[in-house]
């Protein structure tokens, strides 16, 4: 039986998932990942962190499989989270994760010269982080002589798994500049790098998802017990693989990723950029790799609202124990703005937009259900947005993440999407759980793009 492992590196820990020709799942293994440091507009992380934690479930989900089963696997990670790496591969910087909103210098000089249409706009995209790393010496000296590769989350993990650096996939690639429509990397960034004396080589080869990368190293293969010729595949980003796992394959369908932030997808048949509103589009390749109708993309934005901002608040077990007592139907008029910091990507694009929890009721019960309410607005106003903006109206619509499983937030965003959404001709909104809820079954998928499928 021939086994695919997907590996997905989110904001708050490690997910691998071992899944079978037919696509069912036969282990999966969970780790914590520390909580990055965050300094002002700032957030960063060890990336060594990852690479601790992306062995640790391939040694728990090896002994949970038979190991010599296994055909190939990819690895997913959060978009524009960037480091910089030795010719090696080892780390020069911390990572500066998607959320980091610190180049704000660096971004205004891209909107300057970079194209509206392209994804690397904004302080959080990975191009401004690589800029605001060479600039004003925040690497210098002999570290900067070492400089080789600008790696992405995924780039980085997966490349560990092959020794084979300075890769990325197209969709990680979209927030370093990488034009998707032309495939290449455009003239205005290489005139942008020449000016800023950054060299060109330092961008990685772009492939497509489930692109063979190499195969994994004898080391590993003896270290976890797994073929010496185990294909690793090239990945894509978080939200992606999530959005690949629900099955999800037609024009008009929609995705919201309610986890630590919140993500909205739609497929279109046709790319649209907004980056003054924090929204892109990324090619579908694997959905559509079979489907004669042509290339589709995924059009969406992703809010920092979401589930963190509830951790701010509230323990597991009190989440618990509220949700049964939540009145959907009854809502509480508190209009928040939930944020867990300031700054805001989607359906807001503005690093100033400070979060809006106020006023407190007494009751946490009712708090509760307004901050849900208010990501559920965030969520309704989001696809308002894509729609005028040019993206298909969403015929049904499916949930990821954690919040998937909680009935009441459902209904309240239910609600609210019929509200703002149901004088849209065509409309029908059907929230569906996806049968696989992580990003690491979308990635194994994708780990399992170039395997004939048996009958």
């Amino acid at each position: 039986m021939a086994l695919f492992i997907g590996i997905d590196l989110g904001t708050s820990g490690c997910r691998a998932i071992a899944i079978d020709e037919q696509g069912e799942t036969r282990a999966s293994a969970v780790t914590s990942l520390p909580t990055p440091i965050r300094i002002n507009h700032g957030v960063e992380q060890d990336p060594t962190l990852w690479w601790e934690a992306a062995c640790t479930c391939l040694s728990d989900i090896t002994t949970r499989i038979n190991p010599h089963d296994v055909v190939a696997i990819a690895v997913d990670g959060t978009s524009a989270t960037l480091l910089l790496t030795d010719a090696d591969g080892s780390p020069l910087t911390p990572a500066l994760m998607y959320n980091d909103a610190r180049a704000k210098q660096q971004a205004e000089i891209i909107a300057q010269i970079a194209p509206t249409n392209t994804a690397a706009q904004g302080a959080s995209c990975a191009l401004a982080k690589l800029l605001w790393f060479y600039q004003d010496e925040h690497i210098k000296g002999e570290t900067l002589k070492k400089v080789r590769y600008a790696q992405h989350q995924a780039d980085w993990v997966t490349a560990k798994l092959c020794n084979r650096f300075g890769l990325c996939d197209i969709n990680n690639g979209m927030k370093l500049g990488f034009d998707a429509e032309h495939n290449e990397w455009p003239l205005w960034l290489s005139n942008l790098l020449n000016q800023k004396k950054i060299p060109l080589n330092i961008l990685p080869k772009v492939v497509a998802p489930g692109t063979v990368v190499g195969q994994l190293t004898t080391d590993l293969a003896q270290q976890f017990n797994l073929p010496a010729n185990t294909n690793i595949v090239a990945g894509t980003t978080d939200s992606t693989a999530s959005f690949i796992a629900t099955g999800a394959t037609n024009v008009g369908d929609a995705v919201t990723a309610l986890g630590s932030t919140l993500v909205l997808k739609v497929i279109s048949d046709t790319p649209v950029f907004a980056p003054e509103f924090g929204v892109y589009s990324h090619p579908l390749t694997i959905v559509t790799a079979n489907n004669d109708e042509g290339q589709r993309w995924l059009v969406g934005g992703a809010s920092n609202s979401g589930g963190a901002v509830l951790k701010q608040f509230f323990t597991t077990q009190q989440l618990q124990e509220m949700t049964p007592l939540l009145k959907p139907n009854t809502p509480t008029e508190l209009h928040y703005y939930p944020l867990p910091a300031i700054g805001e990507r989607f359906p807001i694009n503005d690093i100033h937009k400070s979060p809006e929890i106020e006023p407190r009721p007494e009751n946490d019960v009712i708090f509760f259900q307004g901050i849900l309410e208010g990501i559920a607005s965030i969520e309704a106003r989001g696809y308002e947005l894509l729609t005028k903006l040019g993206a298909p109206d969403p015929v049904t619509i499916r949930t990821t993440g954690g919040g998937a499983k909680n009935k009441a937030w459902t209904k309240i965003r239910e609600n609210m999407i019929r509200e703002n959404m149901l004088n849209y001709e065509g409309i029908n909104p059907n929230f569906l759980d996806a049968t696989h809820t992580e990003a690491a079954y979308g990635t194994a998928l994708i780990a399992r793009s170039q395997h004939p499928i048996s009958t």
